[in-house]
């Protein structure tokens, strides 16, 4: 069984559907209040669990209701929670999320005891580093914390994906030790200043990253190597709430990467994943298992 680490963030995700987007200064009418278990490592955890791995999940948590249903909310998934930190001095982490009728959406978060994780929690957790194939990261959490993550990863020979969101600068140092970097279009653009998909990722090889895959949605990723960039074609689907879809990609992506599987595989796999949870609405309750990609894989071929 493949074994994953993730180590990241766990928000309560606030939604609300409505038929458009507010512009600034707007107010637009929804529908009824939706709550669900959300934050990008949390679904990303969560996302490899009912992709038939074992996950090891590192995040810090509120001492608070939300908090308690997050915990009660991993275990039922099956995550290794030893090293999720409940935090008295911080509420656990929010999202308010505003889902248009076309699947788009506005995310704003509340980080909460999400930004107290620290380089000591990734320390505790050494052991559980060590027994992984790959290591996923994200940057809801602090960049301290992240650059720890993976120089521990890096020592114990895991493969590191790092997903760079929400955006922000990296130093050279941690972009060297990571293996993946997964951007989407917005985020890559961000990162690099460049205007063509083609220039961020040579920007972003030139910086120490040995793979980057920008994912597109449903018209698939640039996969850039240093020998070479390609495409690999995405699935359409008809798309309910995007909410997750990276987190979902990236989940697969790592799952399949740790069943030894090659790169477009991983990447055909991720993009399965990722198709099938915007079909659905929320971030974790959109998240399919091992066996509907699997049957969602056969259908398609």
């Amino acid at each position: 069984m493949p074994h994953i680490i993730v180590v990241g963030s766990s928000n309560t995700d606030l939604i609300v559907r409505a038929e458009r987007l507010p512009r600034p200064g707007e107010t637009v009418l929804g529908g009824d209040l939706i709550t669900a278990a959300g934050g990008k490592g949390a679904n990303q955890a969560v996302a490899a669990a009912r992709l038939s791995a074992a996950v090891t999940f590192v995040a810090r948590v509120g001492r608070d209701l939300f908090g308690r249903q997050a915990l009660d909310n991993f275990q039922r998934e099956g995550l290794n929670i030893q090293y999720v930190v409940q935090d008295a001095n911080a509420p656990s982490g929010v999202a308010l999320i505003v889902v248009g009728q076309d699947g788009q959406n506005l995310i704003a978060v509340a980080p909460g005891a999400n930004r107290r994780l620290t380089p000591a929690d990734v320390e505790a957790a050494r052991s559980a580093v060590t027994s992984a194939q790959v290591e996923l990261l994200q940057l809801e959490s602090p960049i301290e914390t992240v650059e720890a993550a993976a120089r521990i990863g890096r020592a114990a020979g895991l493969r590191i994906i790092l997903n760079p969101a929400p955006a922000q600068s990296l130093s050279t140092q941690l972009m060297s030790l990571i293996d993946i970097l997964t951007p989407n279009e917005t985020e890559a653009g961000l990162l690099t200043g460049e205007q063509t998909l083609e220039a961020a990722a040579r920007v972003l090889l030139q910086q120490g990253v040995r793979v980057v895959i920008i994912t597109l949605g449903e018209a698939g990723a640039l996969v850039a190597t240093s020998e070479q960039i390609r495409r690999v074609p995405g699935f359409r689907v008809k798309v309910v709430d995007a909410t997750a879809a990276g987190d979902a990609f990236n989940a697969g992506l790592a799952v399949a990467l740790a069943r030894g599987e090659s790169m477009d595989t991983s990447v055909r796999y991720a993009h399965a994943v990722a198709a099938l949870s915007v079909t659905r609405l929320g971030a974790q309750p959109s998240l399919p298992t091992a066996a509907e990609v699997e049957s969602f894989l056969q259908s398609i071929s």
